[in-house]
């Protein structure tokens, strides 16, 4: 025999309100990431030379590709290591 099935609540999940929170580069209003800027460029950098990401730079996606562009414009002109 089959026991009977409790009814089916519906439980109104409260949306959890979380704060926006702003990249640096936007908190600063800057509207430019200078390839000269090697310590703030190294800050977004691995010990081995790789970018970090988005999520773990706290960047918005419009500084992200402006920082990337900017360490790729550093490494070119040998300002940060490739590979370290």
């Amino acid at each position: 025999m089959k026991k009977p099935s409790k009814p089916f609540k519906n439980k109104k999940k409260t949306p959890v309100v979380r704060e926006q929170t702003q990249c640096r580069f936007c908190r600063e209003k800057r509207s430019y990431i200078d390839y000269k800027d090697i310590d703030t460029l190294q800050k977004l950098l691995t010990n081995r030379g790789k970018i970090f990401s988005r999520k773990r730079s706290g960047n918005c996606a419009h500084c992200q590709r402006m920082v990337q562009t900017a360490i790729k414009q550093a490494r070119f002109m040998s300002l940060l290591p490739f590979t370290a």
